[in-house]
């Protein structure tokens, strides 16, 4: 047997470790200023700090750059000692990471400039989605070169999550990313309505399922035991987890539109798998805290193990608690309240955080060969970590359960007993104090954390090259007795890639064939009319301002809603909004049939200090939307991109949208000059007022309803 010397490249694991600590503890801050804005308003500061567009902002660096250069810095660990090989390539190993970084900053300059696409989790634009997309790929190579080139022929369970996840997001990223660009800055989604909704939560959930939990499944797997010294409890059970969870994941996205336009039997769908889901995700839970049997008096005295305990928890109680709010009983009372933020934040602090935080700690001191600087910090951080998430999570859960109630507690006589929105806000004010003291206990925890770490680097010396040998890879090899299938598949991570894209791609097609070729799915309604060229405006002006952020277009079929907004959406109603506006949080009201409510002179108002019309808002001022100017130059390239995508404006329409833009332009100046108010020619603000004005106004109301909204 030749034994084969080589050196494991541990100068990427240690940039990406950097990385992940340096842009968590960017996430982290740009968070805890949204929390602040909550409170506050007055910390809307300018245009580029508004709730609307540093909310994405915070949203994107906790997941892709914290999160992502996290995964990246497991697998590139794991993956070397697990395969007995070096990553295949240290050039494309420096591409991944730059190229990330690069995305990154990217990412952190246009999100405050409100270049955006408008999807949650997607907002990014074409050029950085291409970007995205390639250095994945780059990714991906240097990963199969070095699976392929392994001297280890078993693959562990850590890299079938590896496997799954890489081709997973591949998927998920480039069908949500189909978008026609009308600029090196803009581009609207090539899918519309309730069929971009479907994607888009296709997308969200599985972003979630495939880069926030299976790459980290797969480092719990690796870094859990080997911080235990203890097996991985049980071979068969990682087996039915992985599969399982692979396959019964993709289907639940639906359920993030329970109640919605989307077709009930898509709904339905979601449904039954989330609450199916229930079973692998406690079943890889109980396999990782197993695997600690025999350890506990470690895990008392080792702050490792005490962020990966909570870790695990953390993704019980989260897995246990998405497919609860599947049913739609729950969900009926949880969408679009702070419940669902207290749940994602229970998963992205405590799955997330915290296993980052135990595999740093373990982690650094061997990449430079010391102890860990201090225990004691250690600890802090774990408390001060733990303390955040239950001030964070507990106020939201309350708070938000209470701000549904109130949504919908009628009077004796029948009617809201809390007609005005604002009445909710106000009471979740305290609520948001409190989250806010979490995100700083958290942040302050991080912060303790870093200094530990980089005190921990500097009085040790870095292992840039860690020798290590291996016998080769017998290139003829012979089974020894008889061997389960799941064998087989372990030693071949081509089938394996292809099987785990068969499985994903299954519930994908599934849901998404009727709801795009079937007619009946999206019904037409003939009173709804494209944009005009002046709304269009106003609705990108919407989308860049990030108003889906705290709006939803979309009334559920729930007397409280109608009472309260007016008549339920129908799916016809956004067959030409690309992309669609469901939204997923009510931090103020829902806009679907905001038309025709107030006088333009309100809107106007509203926009430049909404306490003016609604006193004790914590709406963001826009007065910038009033100052600038409505850039026009692409008016014919947004008409024919429409035309395009198949919205029925006449043939050769673009040639006189502009004249169109100024007729209705005039008419709102118009308008508000008869309130005093005076409004120059091509400013935004008009341009924002037509599409508020333009929404619901394609649908006939109940007259008893449209006379209680009027």
């Amino acid at each position: 047997m030749t034994v084969e010397t080589f050196k494991y490249d541990n100068r990427w694991v240690r940039n990406f470790a950097f990385a992940s600590f340096l842009w968590g503890f960017v996430g982290m801050l740009v968070g805890l200023i949204v929390a602040l804005q909550l409170v506050f308003p007055q910390l809307n500061f300018v245009e580029w700090t508004t709730f609307g567009r540093l909310r994405p902002l915070h949203t994107n660096a906790v997941i892709f750059a914290f999160v992502g250069n996290g995964i990246f810095m497991g697998v590139y660990y794991s993956l070397q000692r697990l395969l007995k090989a070096r990553m295949w390539s240290d050039v494309l190993s420096a591409i991944h990471f730059w190229g990330w970084q690069l995305i990154i900053v990217a990412a952190a300059i246009t999100l405050p400039l409100g270049i955006t696409a408008g999807k949650e989790y997607a907002e990014l634009e074409w050029p950085i989605d291409i970007a995205i997309a390639l250095i994945w790929v780059v990714f991906g190579i240097n990963m199969f070169a070095t699976i392929l080139t392994r001297r280890e022929r078993h693959l562990y369970v850590a890299i079938w999550f590896y496997i799954a996840t890489w081709i997973t997001v591949a998927m998920l990223h480039i069908v949500n990313s189909f978008e026609l660009p009308i600029s090196a800055f803009k581009s609207y989604s090539l899918y519309a309505g309730v069929q971009d909704a479907l994607v888009q939560w296709w997308y969200g959930h599985n972003a979630v399922a495939f880069f926030l939990t299976t790459p980290y499944l797969g480092l719990m797997y690796y870094f859990l035991p080997k911080a235990a010294n203890r097996p991985v409890y049980s071979y068969r059970l990682s087996i039915i987890h992985f599969w399982a969870l692979i396959f019964l994941y993709i289907w639940a996205g639906p359920h993030h539109l329970l109640y919605t336009a989307l077709p009930d039997w898509a709904q339905s769908l979601g449904t039954v798998f989330s609450v199916m889901l229930i079973a692998p995700s406690w079943g890889g839970m109980i396999n990782g805290l197993l695997t600690l049997r025999g350890a506990w008096d470690k895990v008392r005295e080792d702050p490792v193990l005490k962020f990966m305990v909570v870790a695990v928890t953390a993704y019980g109680m989260a897995t246990f608690e998405g497919p609860m709010l599947s049913i739609k009983s729950v969900n009926a009372i949880s969408h679009y309240t702070d419940w669902t933020i207290a749940h994602v934040h229970i998963g992205a602090l405590g799955w997330n955080g915290f296993l980052t935080f135990g595999i740093l700690y373990w982690l650094v001191p061997r990449l430079y060969n010391t102890k860990l600087f201090s225990v004691r910090l250690a600890n802090a951080h774990f408390w001060l970590g733990t303390l955040g998430i239950l001030f964070y999570a507990i106020p939201m859960y309350w708070g938000g359960i209470y701000q549904s109630l109130m949504w919908k507690q009628f009077t004796a006589e029948g009617i809201l007993k809390y007609p005005n929105f604002l009445e909710t806000v106000s009471y979740l004010r305290p609520f948001y104090m409190a989250r806010a003291l979490g995100g700083l206990l958290y942040l302050t925890g991080t912060t303790v954390g870093i200094y530990n770490l980089f005190k921990t680097a500097a009085q040790g010396k870095f292992v840039a090259e860690e020798e290590a040998s291996a016998p080769a890879l017998e290139k003829d090899y012979t089974p020894h007795g008889s061997e389960g299938w799941h064998r087989v598949i372990e030693r071949r991570p081509v089938q394996m890639l292809i099987f785990s894209f068969i499985v994903v791609a299954i519930g994908g097609i599934i849901e998404f064939v009727p709801t795009f070729l079937i007619e009946s799915n999206v019904p037409s309604i003939a009173s709804v009319k494209p944009y005009t060229p002046l709304e269009l405006h106003g609705r990108d002006i919407y989308i860049r301002e990030g108003c889906y952020n705290c709006h939803s277009q979309m009334i559920r079929p729930f007397r409280s809603e109608t009472e309260r907004y007016g008549e339920y959406s129908k799916a016809g109603e956004f067959v030409y909004d690309h992309p669609f506006q469901f939204g997923s949080k009510r931090t103020g009201p829902d806009l679907q049939r905001e038309g025709g409510k107030y006088p333009d002179s309100w809107h106007y108002n509203h926009m430049l200090d909404p306490t003016i019309m609604s006193p004790g808002s914590i709406m963001p001022a826009y007065p910038h939307i009033i100052d600038h100017d409505l850039d026009t130059t692409y008016t014919a390239a947004k008409i024919k991109a429409m035309q395009m995508l198949g919205v029925p404006y006449p043939k050769g329409y673009e040639t006189v949208a502009g004249t169109d833009l100024v007729k209705q332009e005039a008419t709102i100046q118009a308008n508000l000059a008869k309130d005093g108010i005076k409004v120059a020619k091509n400013k935004e603000i008009i341009a924002l007022i037509a599409y508020l004005q333009r929404l619901g106004h394609d649908i006939k109301m109940n007259p008893q309803t449209a006379a209680a909204q009027n």
